[in-house]
């Protein structure tokens, strides 16, 4: 099998619709010679004449051999040992944190199968490892919000324990982290589809909880006047206005993009300007008040249940939004959107019904509110629920393209929240 044959077939291959012409590894290191152990980055070059960069642990046969237990030592072992490796044309920089394990030898090494775009290790069920596999130029969101939550006092995150990276003549970009891994976490969707219909009375007060951490993260990560990376921005009208018009443009093309004969999108067929007349009733508000460094993706599959209080994960954003988007700040109040559609999917999903679904909303919005009181991250309380009701709106917009394009059984959800939106009005 060729390389790129290899690539096309694994589940963290972003681009499958693509036709991949060629793949050619392009800077490698030698992380162990016996038995051989290389950390590759291969470019894809596509039919239309795109190319994307992906990283490989190659064996000695020279496939991906991520699931060999001595890439998951070497990997940790480098990143103990602050090891700087070098490359053909460049050099590969592994670091760590104070709090990783220190000399004990490493034994059992796991690769978890729930990765989408990534892959991860496990190990001695003590270190998580993640390995970036598309990679593009500069740190990786992940890596970037992660250290700063946990150098600013954020307990809610699993620790970082370390990292490595990429510099050459190519780029200088994120290879993986490695976390304190949580035995017997559960993450926030499995806990909602086990405890939203049948427990409602154990799940609402989780998600009061919840609504504390997020708001705490908000703040914490609003905290930094300093640092240009993270310090809040003020964002007026004209923010705002090019915020709205994003969207606006984002609704006119999946509007205009229904299918017609589609029994499940029939009630949204022709009413793309009103859902645009709605956000522009919504966006009727002074300003956004600050930008500030979000997690980018939030919803009840990037929080984990452990240890009786909830952690949050997976801080790289949209993984299909090129990396510089995925860093840009942004009104916290998406996050808090994202989060509240979770709660709808997973209420319909358990067919929970509205009176729950409405419980958990509320109970994650007020402890959220209560949490960033003070910190001048939200305009008042009017804007802010017209703001929340806009991010809403663009989520489920979004989710509609998503649904079509990939489950078309789970279309009728963000239907359904589209036409609530409509009813309400502004």
């Amino acid at each position: 099998m060729s390389l790129a044959e290899f690539v096309r077939e694994q589940r963290w291959f972003g681009a499958k619709a693509q036709e991949v012409v060629e793949a050619e590894v392009v800077d490698r290191a030698v992380l162990s010679e016996d038995p051989e152990l290389v950390d590759a980055l291969v470019e894809l070059r596509y039919g239309d004449g795109n190319r994307d960069l992906y990283q490989l642990l190659l064996g000695e046969d020279g496939v991906d051999a991520i699931a060999e237990p001595a890439f998951g030592r070497a990997l940790v072992s480098r990143m103990r040992e602050n090891a700087v490796v070098p490359s053909e044309d460049g050099s590969l920089t592994f670091a760590s944190l104070l709090r990783m394990p220190g000399d004990t030898p490493l034994e059992e090494v796991r690769l978890l199968g729930g990765e989408q775009s990534n892959s991860a290790l496990v190990v001695d069920d003590a270190i998580f490892v993640k390995v970036f596999r598309r990679i593009e130029a500069g740190e990786n969101p992940d890596l970037e919000l992660t250290r700063f939550l946990c150098l600013n006092g954020f307990e809610n995150v699993p620790a970082l324990l370390g990292w490595w990276e990429y510099g050459g003549p190519l780029l200088t970009a994120t290879l993986g982290i490695a976390q304190e891994y949580v035995p017997g976490a559960v993450d926030g969707w499995s806990l909602a589809l086990a405890e939203l219909a049948a427990r409602p009375d154990d799940f609402v007060p989780r998600c009061r909880r919840l609504g504390e951490v997020v708001g705490r993260m908000h703040a914490v990560l609003a905290g930094d006047a300093e640092d240009p990376a993270f310090a809040p921005e003020e964002a007026g009208a004209e923010s705002l206005a090019l915020l709205a018009a994003s969207m606006d443009d984002e609704i006119a093309d999946v509007f205009q993009r229904l299918p017609d004969r589609d029994a499940t999108v029939a009630p949204l067929v022709g009413r793309g300007d009103a859902v645009r007349d709605l956000l522009r009733s919504l966006a009727a508000i002074s300003s956004l008040t600050r930008r500030i460094r979000c997690h980018g993706d939030l919803h009840l599959g990037q929080v984990l249940w452990a240890r009786g209080d909830w952690l949050v994960i997976d801080f790289e954003g949209e993984p299909a939004r090129p990396l510089p988007e995925r860093r840009v700040k942004g009104s916290p109040l998406r996050d808090v959107a994202g989060m509240l559609r979770s709660f709808t999917y997973a209420a319909v999903v358990t067919e929970a019904g509205p009176a729950v679904e409405g419980r958990a909303r509320a109970a994650f919005l007020d402890a959220y509110l209560g949490a960033v009181q003070g910190t001048g991250l939200l305009p008042s309380r009017e804007a802010t629920e017209r703001l929340l009701r806009m991010f809403e709106l663009e989520k489920a917009v979004y989710e509609l393209r998503y649904e079509l394009a990939h489950r078309p059984d789970w279309v009728p959800i963000p239907v359904a929240g589209i036409l609530r939106l409509l009813e309400e009005g502004f």
